[in-house]
């Protein structure tokens, strides 16, 4: 039986190196970083890099070398990571979930004094007064984001809310009467404006076996399609007509890149998942990516014919629980987790294709985290692959003993 030439290409990498351990496949990280900049580039926006999808400073800052001039700024996840990452040299923040607790709101007001540029979300008007009250303390002016909702809600039924649970700001009335709120309290600016369509970025349309599945997918992606960019251009154009000055109109993410990138009124986009592709971004439409995170498992029992087990390998992803959530077997290709233990948190039963190729003990077994930054909260470091060699190691933010969330 033959080996996959893409597993022996990885197994000949990692020999030697205990398991697991984890590793980012550069030819298809970098083949990621020129499709998007490719598609950016055509429709003249930017790229916003989405640090909680990467969480690796050093990969981070090859996203920023390799995109060059399209790749701008970085949406982060908490005004701590913002700061650790405006001390290694990096500007132009976006925020992406509001905070309001004192120590946040105190840093942020640092940054401002050193300069940087970082607009915290906003889609309330309690947390606007509270950044106020801390700007006119700190006698410095702070930036804002206004976060509104795209979630799709057919017929007009707020139960039917298709997308995520993030901004109360769906209305153009409900943007304009925010923003005269807002533009009524001292020491804030507001500069920006995010939509951030994940029904349509983060839902796969193109899985592989699930015609019927992919045919309603597509179908509610076309109808909310149509109604948030509606909803999002009538709310841009309604807010600089009161007088709203955006630098930066931000939406899409790696799901809904070509779709979001069409949009007039969008000035750039977001993308994190996608430069690692796991395993949940590779089955869409519109976008096409190439894997490139991983992890290996050694294998360690044998427990039945046409079986194997894994040491370790319980990375579930976040979000509500599922199947999909779980870590997938990639290579050698055909293995499945079982049903009673799934990926387990000291060990991963797998059970073998008919034509597997003889798996020893001692093997490693090339496992997919189902979404992307998550996979680095396990692991220190991820070794950089490239043909069938180590070329480097790189630290994950925990191996930099950094953990925001």
């Amino acid at each position: 039986m033959h080996l996959d030439p893409l597993y022996s290409r990885y197994r000949e990498a990692i020999q030697g190196k205990p398991l697991p351990l984890a590793y980012v496949d550069l030819d298809a990280f970098d083949a990621n970083i020129e499709y998007a900049a490719r598609l950016a580039k055509k429709w003249g926006k930017t790229i916003r890099v989405g640090t909680k999808s990467i969480r690796c400073e050093p990969l981070l800052q090859r996203i920023f070398q390799l995109g060059g001039q399209t790749y701008r700024g970085c949406l982060t996840f908490t005004v701590e990571e913002t700061a650790w990452l405006a001390a290694k040299g990096y500007d132009d923040f976006i925020i992406a979930y509001p905070s309001v607790q004192r120590t946040d709101l105190e840093l942020w007001v640092q940054l401002a004094r050193q300069g940087k540029r970082v607009s915290m979300m906003v889609d309330d008007l309690e947390q606007a007064s509270r950044y106020a009250q801390a700007a006119q303390a700190a006698r410095v002016t702070l930036d804002l984001c206004l976060e509104i909702d795209l979630a799709y809600r057919p017929l007009g039924l707020p139960s039917l809310h298709l997308g995520l649970r993030r901004s109360p700001i769906r209305t153009v009335k409900q943007a304009r009467e925010l923003w005269e709120a807002i533009r009524t309290l001292p020491n804030l600016h507001l500069n920006a404006l995010m939509g951030y369509e994940g029904h349509i970025a983060g839902v796969g349309d193109a899985l592989p076996g699930k015609p019927l599945k992919n045919a309603l997918t597509r179908l509610l992606k076309g109808l909310a399609r149509r109604d948030l960019r509606r909803r999002r251009q009538a709310i841009v154009a309604a807010l600089r007509e009161a007088g709203a000055q955006f630098e930066v109109v931000n939406g899409g993410g790696s799901g809904s890149l070509v779709s979001t990138l069409s949009d007039p009124s969008v000035s750039e986009v977001t993308v994190g998942s996608g430069f690692y592709c796991s395993a949940l971004f590779q089955h869409f439409r519109e976008v096409h990516y190439q894997p490139a995170a991983f992890f290996a498992l050694q294998v360690v029992r044998r427990p039945a014919p046409g079986m194997v087990t894994c040491q370790g390998g319980g990375y579930v992803a976040s979000g509500a629980s599922g199947a999909d959530k779980l870590p997938r077997p990639v290579l050698p290709e055909g293995l499945q987790l079982t049903s009673l233990e799934g990926a387990g948190e000291v060990q991963t039963p797998l059970r073998l294709p008919a034509n597997c190729p003889p798996l020893s003990l001692g093997d490693p077994v090339i496992f997919q985290h189902a979404k992307a930054g998550e996979l680095c909260e396990r692991f220190n470091e991820l070794y950089l692959i490239q043909g069938n060699q180590i070329v480097g190691c790189v630290p994950t933010y925990r191996g930099e003993g950094k953990a925001f969330l």
